[in-house]
């Protein structure tokens, strides 16, 4: 009986020793990388201190020499970025920040009004440097709020992370993402001629910390494929010039960048990998590439639908959602409907300057956007007053200038008609939180119908799929983007748009858009500073997407622009404050690019290239009936 019980308490003991080894494993070596780079970077920056201490400001050899140590400290932190820019957003941010003050609060806007972040870190302080009469105290403070960020990485909270493979991977999901997206376009990096060394240093420093955690982490460790596909990467980074505008970023993407994503993505659902950081909390791990459109999404399309998967309740919720959109029963006149503005054969805009308001004498302030790919953005509207795309199309049907529709006649209206009572009341039984039929029905239809053109894919996508292959003058023309044109500061891979990895924020802009092409005046236009009003934000807009631009002209939030080659030329010329308006608050470089006529036509043909392989659907033939028989004259899509 001893020697039975004996025998049971080793097999427990081993049991829980297993268990004890898989959860917490010996992580010596990973932990040692990670403490190394970590302090590795502080004593980096304290040197940096020192020398700004004992700089003499007029003695431009010692600038020069402040600049270097500046650079030492920036490979110091990019040898570490792979878990600073996960495992803290916030406290990277005042590493190397970008900006010197941001106000949008990331994945937090969609809950609480966006708050004032001063912005810190190496790539400021460099900036600053290169300003006329700057001093110590405010340079020092840049670098000391650096130093002290970097005492977050130390806190229980997040090494005990440390102790389970999961951050591992979501670290490099991040990384790779930032890889095809930030790391190669100068977005936190000033100085250009950086850019491909501080890559190439980064990378190599990152097989480290992988040969780190396969020591640390033998049953969760990263493949050999993985591995011999990331040394062939660095080489082929390796073989590269160092000037930016010259590295292969189409290549560089396509055929290693976007591979070991998809391996890394394998290897998490191989592993169960779990996440409990809200910087993953839009991605989804089972697709296989960067440029799938289910990589992330910024807003739900179905809305109250949200949870319906019968695909016979979907298509009933796409008809009527279509039906809803030609409809303009809900307007207050009966005379207008969502598709006067968003018509789909024109991408779901109108092409003319701006569309009438509802009196159908003045005309609304703004140049009608395309609804096409909206759900990756996470505020609507150009100023980002909208959190949800059901929250705009309520705020649309109410809105006195656009279809001024009283809600409760609007209901009313509706179910008027048989067709939409018999479907609404169906769809009823889908939404238990809901008693009644309700606003949030319709324009969560509305919503969904037009959600679904957001799911389609042009040759670029395909290219880097390795479904076809691009054109030589589009992948002169991404390359482009990516460098020299600086495009892809703005508008991020892989939707082109304003929301960048990890995609949980939509970010703003002040490019100093005109009010003619003349450029006599600044477009009056307040822009997010109507929503949050600061000096930062005023004259900002959302950055939108790129995809089927070139459907989509007149260009800008005001229209001033009728060609891809005058938006061109606008940021060609630096901008507003470029072409000598009064822009203090411009986010956008003033600095000319210098384009070539060759260069600025192979970056159009680029961006036609992200035109979609879209098929609209024709028009209802019919509304509706009603059994009041004023609303049977409506016509399909409204009469203005």
């Amino acid at each position: 009986m001893k020697k039975v019980n004996l025998l049971f308490f080793i097999a427990i003991s081993i049991f829980l020793l297993s268990a004890s080894i898989e959860e917490k494993p010996v992580v010596d070596d990973y932990t040692h990388i990670y403490g190394q780079r970590i302090n590795g970077f502080q004593r980096a920056a304290m040197e940096l201190v020192k020398k700004i201490e004992a700089a003499d400001l007029k003695d431009s050899s010692t600038i020069i020499s402040v600049k270097l140590e500046i650079q030492k400290a920036r490979n110091c932190m990019k040898a570490g970025d792979f878990w600073f820019r996960y495992l803290d957003p916030l406290a990277q941010k005042s590493i190397n920040g970008p900006l010197p003050v941001e106000w949008e609060t990331e994945v937090f806007e969609k809950f609480e009004k966006p708050y004032k972040r001063e912005g810190a870190g190496l790539t400021l302080a460099a900036q600053y440097l290169d300003e006329p009469g700057w001093n110590k105290k405010v340079l020092l403070s840049l670098v000391n709020k650096a130093i002290s960020a970097t005492d977050v990485y130390k806190a229980d909270s997040v090494t005990r992370q440390l102790g389970r493979y999961h951050h591992f991977y979501l670290c490099n999901r991040l990384f790779l993402l930032n890889l095809a997206a930030i790391y190669t376009t100068g977005f936190e990096c000033p100085d250009t001629t950086a850019i491909i060394p501080e890559l190439r240093m980064m990378l190599t420093a990152t097989v480290e910390i992988y040969q780190a955690f396969n020591s640390s982490f033998p049953v969760t460790s990263l493949s050999i494929e993985y591995l011999e596909l990331y040394s062939r990467m660095i080489a082929f980074v390796n073989s590269q010039q160092n000037d930016y505008s010259l590295f292969d970023q189409y290549h560089f993407i396509k055929d290693y960048v976007n591979p070991l994503f998809a391996l890394n993505q394998q290897l998490m659902r191989q592993y169960n990998v779990v996440s409990r950081s809200y910087v993953d909390y839009t991605m989804n791990k089972t697709v296989s590439s960067i440029f799938n459109k289910d990589l992330y999404r910024g807003q739900s399309t179905k809305g109250i639908f949200l949870r319906v998967e019968d695909p016979d309740a979907l298509k009933i919720i796409d008809s009527i959602g279509k039906l809803f959109f030609y409809d303009p029963l809900l307007s207050g006149n009966n005379k207008r409907s969502c598709a006067s503005c968003h018509n789909p054969d024109k991408y779901f805009s109108d092409n003319v300057t701006t569309s009438m308001e509802f009196n159908n004498k003045d005309h609304l302030l703004r140049n009608t956007p395309s609804l096409i790919n909206v759900q990756y953005n996470h505020l609507i509207m150009l100023d980002g007053r909208h959190i949800s795309l059901q929250g705009q199309a309520k705020d649309v049907i109410t809105n006195l200038k656009e279809m001024a529709c009283d809600e409760k006649e609007l209901i009313k209206k509706v179910l008027s008609c048989p067709d939409y009572k018999k479907a609404l009341k169906l769809l009823l039984s889908y939404t238990p939180e809901q008693e009644e039929i309700s606003i949030a029905h319709i324009v969560s239809a509305i919503t969904t119908y037009f959600g679904k053109y957001g799911n389609a894919y042009s040759p670029f996508d395909d290219a880097m799929n390795n479904k076809s292959e691009l054109t030589a003058t589009a992948q002169r023309g991404f390359n482009l983007f990516m460098s020299k044109a600086q495009c892809a500061t703005c508008h991020f891979v892989p939707q082109f748009n304003g929301v960048k990895p990890p995609f949980v924020g939509s970010e703003f802009e002040v490019i100093g858009v005109p009010a003619d092409t003349g450029y006599n005046l600044l477009s009056n236009d307040k822009g997010r500073y109507d929503v949050n009003a600061a000096d930062e934000t005023l004259h900002a807009f959302r950055t939108g997407s790129l995809r089927n631009i070139a459907h989509t002209a007149p260009y800008m939030h005001n229209a001033v622009f009728s060609s891809l080659a005058e938006v061109v030329d606008f940021y060609n010329e630096g901008g507003g404050a470029g072409k000598g308006l009064s822009v203090p608050n411009q986010t956008l470089g003033s600095d000319k690019l210098r384009l070539t006529d060759t260069e600025k036509n192979e970056l159009i043909s680029f961006m036609q290239s992200l035109d979609e392989k879209l098929f609209f659907e024709s028009a209802p033939v019919q509304l509706p009936f009603s059994k009041y028989k004023e609303l049977n004259k409506r016509k399909v899509g409204g009469e203005y």
